[in-house]
């Protein structure tokens, strides 16, 4: 006996209620309202979804993104069945310690799952990202006759997803660059958290979507896998006319098939109750135990032959495009590996050498800019951007060329859209083949933040770069001058957070991001001009080290003064001037403080000394610096005012004669 639609959706609903009931805690309800739909795309007799279970990370595979992350067994119960390296065991261990199936999605905890959701909105921003890198090197590398990137982005969504304000910022920029092989699948059951979704959410959505330049397929049965089969297919016809994204709206009923709790709040966000799941197995006529699945069906959902064979057919295609191109093939391998160039070190040195050279004293904005420009090169895999101020974060470069609709492009102009810019970013580095890096003004960071905190949680090498790092922002005022910025951007886990003195260490900065593959780095670069400060080898190589001694007295060092960014120069000046009065201070250049921490205590212990008393400068709040165990802080302990620079700067005392007497009263 054939196995059918129904069958194998209910698989999905019993494993994804016996998880949450025997974990007491997790989403039933859109798994089961979505069983549907995932049957429709991921059945391998549709041939809708190209993905190989036996090799995750082929490079021309179909991505998919399941937004509504609280919905993960609905992924966790398709990676098992399908036949990804997902036991039954690692299913019965969901929301468990050290378990692969976590109550949200994790990037890197099983194989399948393209990226971290859980924050709403954030999966279809990255999906955006994903679709954005599918077109540009299919752009970049397919050839006449040649075709080795041709795939498509699926993303599953909620309500909860259509109201963050990051879908609509992502969403827009999507229908405008024509992102046609991103296809979305929207589960519309008017159900959230506290209830029917009326009283608060009355969006027109499809018309939202159609304005955005979408295709929209309305009103789909989404417990129908032939009408949402239907619509697949035509949304992979609207990517092959190239008419733009597509949305498909799914009516559904949450917690389908729980006879007491469907298309309620109550099966939202907590388990059934194993009397509602006996019941529901009734329901919906699953006659098996908890965790088991009949071998027939789970012969019907095993994608193993279709993904050997999908993954088979591409390969031979790249052996050919190899064959033709090898220059490129070996460039297009390198680059979906995440792997730099041979040379890239060759070009930092020489770039550093030239910042030696020259001395110059710039803002480090421009000289953030410089070091793209010595590095864009050797990195054809650098793919830059801001928020609507390229102009102000300097971001673009000579050669490069403006993403424009139905252009390619290797610089985007994201638009005011700060967060949804850097959560696409996250989808471009999770997608492989480009390095992005994209811009705004460090207050704005607050509006990334959370896509900031993901790329951390992931591990993923996203490039942030935040100017304009202080009051030194003089006339914008408060609303523009960043004073908590710095300091909670640190307090990030894994996040490398630099704030470079000069043009050197803007150099360091920006290659010890590149080539960092552990987590992203932020980069915090200056409006106002910087003096440049002169160093030995040592020092220059030292700066990787995320802090080093710059100033070292000439007798025994009497305090330590540290400071980052702006205010080095004016430590060493602080020092100089102790100096006269017959103080010995050694300055501590701390561009980076999360590496420094990452050192050995030898060396920290080296740079800051020991039994010797220490402060810090810092236009910001003190709050990085107290774990030094500094006497004294000069920072900001309020907002800022609008007035011009040099003026802020001696109203909120970061002045020699301040930083000077600060010292003295230490050593008192």
């Amino acid at each position: 006996m054939s196995v059918n639609n129904k069958q194998m959706a209910n698989a999905i609903r019993a494993l994804s209620m016996d998880a949450v009931q025997k974990a007491n805690s997790g989403h039933p309800g859109m798994p089961m309202g979505m069983a549907d739909i995932a049957v429709a795309l991921w059945n391998p007799a549709n041939g809708l979804f190209k993905h190989n279970p036996k090799d995750c990370k082929w490079f021309d595979r179909d991505r998919f993104v399941l937004s509504n992350g609280h919905g993960s067994m609905l992924l966790y119960s398709l990676l098992h069945l399908t036949g990804y390296n997902l036991s039954i065991d690692d299913i019965k261990q969901f929301r468990q310690l050290h378990s692969k199936t976590a109550g949200h999605p994790e990037y890197g905890f099983a194989d399948g799952i393209e990226t971290t959701t859980g924050p709403l909105g954030q999966g279809i921003a990255n999906g955006v990202g994903m679709a954005l890198t599918e077109k540009l090197l299919a752009d970049e590398f397919n050839k006449d006759g040649h075709t080795i990137v041709d795939h498509s982005t699926f993303v599953f969504m909620g309500d909860g997803c259509m109201m963050e304000g990051v879908s609509h910022e992502a969403c827009a920029l999507a229908g405008t660059l024509k992102l046609s092989k991103l296809i979305a699948l929207y589960d519309d059951n008017n159900i959230s958290i506290d209830g029917k979704v009326d009283p608060w959410f009355t969006d027109d959505t499809p018309k939202r979507f159609e304005s955005y330049g979408w295709n929209v397929i309305r009103d789909v049965d989404g417990h129908d896998p032939v009408a949402v089969e239907a619509a697949i297919k035509q949304a992979k016809q609207n990517a092959t006319k190239d008419t733009g994204p597509t949305l498909i709206c799914c009516k559904t009923i949450i917690g389908f098939g729980s006879p007491k709790f469907e298309g309620t709040d109550k099966v939202h966000g907590a388990a059934l109750g194993a009397e509602e799941v006996a019941a529901t197995r009734v329901h919906i006529g699953w006659e098996y135990p908890a965790f088991e699945v009949p071998q027939d069906i789970y012969d019907a959902w095993n994608s193993n032959k279709t993904g050997a064979a999908s993954q088979k057919e591409w390969q031979d295609r790249f052996n050919a495009y190899a064959k033709k191109f090898p220059k490129q093939a070996k460039e297009f391998t390198r680059r979906m590996k995440g792997e730099l160039p041979a040379d890239f070190d060759k070009a930092v040195e020489a770039y550093l050498k030239t910042c030696t050279d020259k001395a110059e004293t710039i803002a480090t904005r421009k000289a953030s800019q410089n070091a793209i420009e010595a590095y864009a090169p050797v990195l054809p895999e650098f793919l830059g951007g801001s928020a609507d101020l390229t102009s102000s974060n300097l971001t673009n470069w000579s050669t490069c060329v403006r993403l424009k609709p139905g252009h390619w492009g290797n610089h985007i102009s994201y638009g005011v859209r700060e967060f949804g810019m850097s959560a696409i970013m996250n989808g471009i580095i999770l997608h492989g083949g480009y390095l992005p890096f994209g811009a705004t003004f460090l207050t704005f960071s607050d509006y990334s933040r959370n896509a900031l905190r993901m790329a951390a949680l992931m591990k993923i090498r996203t490039l942030f770069v935040f100017t304009h790092d202080s009051i030194g922002v003089g006339e914008d005022g408060p609303t523009h001058q960043p004073v908590e910025h710095t300091a909670s951007l640190r307090l990030i886990p894994n996040l490398d957070v630099w704030r470079p003195c000069d043009t050197t260490e803007s150099g360091m900065a920006w290659a010890q991001s590149i080539k960092r593959q552990d987590g992203p780095s932020v980069m915090i670069f200056t409006r106002q001009n910087l003096q440049f400060q002169k160093r030995n080898a040592t020092q220059t190589k030292n700066i990787a080290k995320g802090a080093y001694i710059l100033r070292e007295p000439k007798s025994p060092a009497q305090i330590v003064i540290m400071a980052s960014g702006s205010e080095v120069d004016l430590a060493v000046k602080a020092a100089e001037d102790l100096a006269t009065k017959g103080v010995a201070a050694r300055v501590v250049s701390a561009p980076c403080l999360d590496v420094f921490n990452k050192q050995t205590a030898a060396y920290k212990n080296s740079v800051l000394g020991q039994g010797i008393p220490r402060i810090a400068v810092e236009a910001g709040v003190p709050d990085s610096y107290w774990r030094y165990q500094c006497a004294a802080v000069v920072g900001m302990e309020r907002f800022g005012e609008s007035a011009p620079a040099p003026e802020l700067f001696k109203l909120f005392g970061f002045t020699v004669d301040n930083v000077v007497n600060t010292a003295l009263s230490v050593l008192q």
